[in-house]
């Protein structure tokens, strides 16, 4: 037996002569004494302690045989799945007009017609003859300008999944401006799950970084939808901040608990940076204030301070877990509203990151968004290979021009996974 080569050591900082061992694969936590960790090493355990370890994880019959499974575990995924997603662009149109939007250099009045619509329900309902479960989530520009459609296509979706005995649910993500309580009524009974909004911290910020197309702030009218709506399906805030302005983001926190709107109520809060334009480039023009890439000094203290501030008030937000690029899966798609496919929703509005179409099909993508990029002697035998298999290539082509190289993480998990697993473990003694 040997130890996984997926796995940080860390002191426990409150118990001298104890090790808190992070399985990076299972995510899994153990806290042994030092005396454990040398018996671990020198392969001097009981019986029952080996097979503890082997299940958790931790050992391993040949490092050499996990390289390699770690090597093929998508094709595994991607053999034994028994669900199909999609993430669906209805329209490109908006009412806001966030002076950051990743998609402003393509946005406009387009929309998916009635026939792309119809093509995308029998594509679709062909995953579920497969015996595939199927999640959609409605995207945009702002998906809730589209209801009618979003009723429509989840409507033959649940009948055609109530007939084939499959799973169909769907969720939203939307700038939250719409999302009523009567919405929400309407499109339960036909699938509705969850939704997505978005917050940029407090009112100020946030009217100044998200007003409708009219100018006029939209905080007020999210809020109260919030206040409407979160009895009926989970939310899960988001929020996006730059170098300048993340500091105040907790502001929105306290307000909630102020305004009665207590972690209870909320699925999730997530705050992320924004990042550059899909074509790269910085409404501000001052490109130090963006994300652009996982190891920015500036972005990882960002981060660290706003989960911490998330959970010290009692909000859930994202918990560690392994994490692939969508390029990865074979049963997830982005949909653009023409009928394109993407691997990514950041590629649309790109032709040279197109993979498809509904009319025509998947087509091999391997080479241009970088498949097997991580399958090399570095990233094999990186302990962070499961919680990053490459990055994201959306940053890497930003940076290049092209899915030329990974975009390794390495840096931002050096610094910031043992306090990310400190935190969760201070919030599960606070519950």
């Amino acid at each position: 037996m040997e130890l996984t080569r997926y796995m940080k050591a860390f002191p426990s900082d409150n118990r001298p002569g104890r090790t808190l061992l992070y399985n990076t694969r299972r995510c899994a936590l153990l806290d042994v004494s030092d005396e454990l960790l040398e018996r671990i090493r020198a392969e001097k355990l009981a019986d029952r302690e080996q097979e503890t370890l082997m299940k958790l994880g931790f050992l391993v019959q040949s490092r050499v045989l996990e390289r390699e499974e770690m090597r093929t575990c998508f094709e595994r995924v991607n053999r034994d799945s028994r669900k199909f997603n999609a993430i669906v662009t209805l329209t490109l149109d908006c009412n806001l007009a966030c002076p950051y939007c990743y998609e402003g250099n393509f946005r406009g009045h387009f929309s998916m017609s009635e026939a792309t619509a119809n093509l995308l329900a029998v594509r679709l309902i062909e995953r579920m003859d497969e015996g595939l479960s199927l999640c959609v989530t409605f995207y945009g520009g702002e998906a809730l300008l589209k209801q009618q459609l979003i009723q429509q296509i989840a409507g033959e979706l649940s009948g055609a999944a109530r007939e084939r005995n499959v799973n169909f649910e769907f969720n939203v993500v939307t700038n939250g401006t719409l999302l009523t309580r009567k919405v929400v009524e309407s499109l339960l009974p036909l699938g509705l799950k969850g939704a997505k909004l978005t917050l940029d911290g407090p009112r100020d910020i946030h009217d100044l970084q998200r007003p409708f197309v009219s100018g006029r702030g939209s905080f007020d009218a999210i809020v109260s939808n919030i206040r409407e709506t979160w009895d009926l399906l989970p939310l899960q805030i988001g929020g996006n901040y730059t170098r300048h302005n993340y500091h105040r983001y907790p502001e929105l926190l306290d307000w909630f608990l102020k305004e009665g709107i207590t972690p209870e109520q909320l699925d999730m809060v997530v705050f992320s940076p924004v990042t550059p334009r899909s074509d790269g480039s910085v409404v501000s023009g001052d490109l130090s204030s963006v994300c652009s890439c996982s190891d920015e000094p500036w972005m990882i203290q960002a981060s660290m301070f706003l989960r911490a501030e998330i959970l010290n008030r009692g909000f859930k937000t994202m918990k560690m877990k392994p994490s692939g690029c969508m390029v990865e899966f074979k049963n997830d798609w982005v949909v653009g509203y023409d009928g394109g496919l993407y691997k990514c929703p950041a590629f649309m509005g790109d032709e040279s990151l197109r993979v498809g179409s509904l009319a025509g099909g998947i087509e091999d993508y391997s080479h241009s968004h970088g498949m097997d990029i991580w399958k090399c002697d570095e990233c094999l035998d990186c302990s962070y290979l499961p919680l990053c298999f490459g990055g994201c290539r959306f940053l890497q082509r930003l940076r290049t021009g092209s899915i030329d190289n990974v975009d390794c993480q390495r840096t931002f998990f050096d610094a910031a996974l043992e306090e990310i697993i400190t935190q969760d473990l201070a919030a599960r003694e606070k519950q």
